[in-house]
């Protein structure tokens, strides 16, 4: 009873003159159709109310009212792979690991991000047992996005396909294979995806423990063709780590990894989702338009961001490699082998709205993230004129 008398007692927000967007109608049609409603939204405690029964049952009003000037009041954005930004390197194992996440947690808020998972690249042991400790899961609010948990990115992948990854750090599954994984990682408590690469052997093994703590597996940085990709969906993978890029590309006679999207041989009720890098460098628009066709519900945007992200031109560490910043590309360097992207994540939704005319919105829009009642809401407001 007295949790029911705490809320009652809690302020009511009412947003108003805002657009809504409501469930999935946003994924059929544009965002000037029936996807945005003008209408209030009222808010208590982090909960969205339904007016008629605050006002019928509860007789009340709201506490507060703000006008929103016409704005999209929408969910915040979720970035499920990131590897630091603002000058802070989740691959570093320094002392105070937790400051660095908590800075980037601040300044992604201004981009739209809600939560994230600070990801680390492949690394030595010694790294993870440091590292991973020092950063447990935590909510959201007005001091920053919300840490959903780590994605390790490695070091269990291809040497063929490591990317930016360091060869000398790469690792293939021993005899004892998730043992190996546990003395690599170290305990696994603040984790929450794994990306391997399915054709290393042994895989299945560790994918299906993996899968049994609750822990997302992504393929990706792999040359694996479609039947160990879908041997590995059959084990227990869900995720692909940012398609197209790091695995083999697509053939018309074995469409590797990629040919999940459209795969008949996945278990009954099993979705696959993928990652994609919209930065503008990492894939062409014309392969966002075919994946986004291909399977709509499964795509997942990720920045991929370095520690680069918002520092400009120059040279700058990505784990135990140097980064060469030049203009908006991120390379290993002295390669020109792409390292990670130092685009946010608005500017990423922003390219892909443009490169798949999925929701046409003003090219000077604007974002804001505004916390109500302790719950961060995304505000996209289209430049006027």
């Amino acid at each position: 009873m007295r949790g029911g008398q705490d809320e009652a007692r809690a302020r009511v927000l009412q947003f108003t003159n805002c657009r809504i967007l409501r469930g999935r109608a946003l994924l059929r049609c544009g965002v000037r159709g029936r996807a945005l409603l003008r209408e209030d939204l009222w808010v208590r405690e982090g909960r969205i109310l339904d007016p008629e029964k605050l006002f019928f049952e509860e007789r009340r009003v709201a506490d507060e009212q703000r006008d929103c000037g016409g704005c999209i009041l929408a969910p915040g954005f979720i970035d499920v792979q990131i590897n630091g930004g603002f000058g802070v390197d989740f691959s570093q194992a320094t002392e105070d690991v937790g400051s660095g996440v908590a800075l980037v947690a601040r300044r992604i808020l201004s981009h739209g991000v809600t939560s994230f998972c600070p990801t680390l690249v492949t690394s030595p042991p010694e790294v993870y047992h440091k590292v991973l400790p020092q950063i447990p899961v935590k909510s959201g609010g007005p001091h920053g996005a919300g840490v959903l948990g780590v994605h390790l990115e490695g070091p269990f992948i291809s040497r063929e396909k490591r990317g930016a990854h360091p060869e000398a750090h790469l690792r293939s599954f021993e005899a004892n294979a998730f043992h190996d994984v546990l003395a690599t990682y170290g305990p696994l408590d603040n984790v929450r995806i794994v990306t391997l690469a399915p054709e290393l052997g042994r895989s299945r093994e560790v994918i299906r423990a993996l899968a049994a703590r609750g822990i997302c597996v992504s393929l990706g940085h792999s040359v694996a063709n479609l039947q160990a990709a879908e041997e590995a969906v059959q084990c227990g993978a869900t995720f692909i780590t940012h398609l197209f890029n790091a695995m083999l590309p697509f053939h018309h006679r074995d469409p590797g990894i990629v040919g999940l999207l459209t795969s008949d041989r996945l278990p009954p009720g099993r979705h696959i989702f993928y990652g994609m890098i919209a930065d503008g460098m990492h894939t062409n628009p014309a392969a966002l338009r075919i994946a986004h066709r291909a399977h709509p519900q499964g795509l997942v945007l990720v920045t991929d961001a370095v520690p680069a992200l918002g520092l400009g031109n120059g040279r700058h560490t990505l784990g135990q490699q140097e980064v060469e910043v030049v203009g908006l590309t991120a390379y290993v360097a002295g390669t020109k082998t792409l390292s990670g992207s130092i685009a946010p994540m608005d500017v990423c939704v922003r390219h892909f709205l443009q490169a798949t005319d999925f929701v046409v919105l003003d090219d000077s829009l604007h974002v804001r993230a505004t916390y109500i009642s302790g719950e961060l809401v995304w505000q996209a407001e289209e430049a006027r004129q």
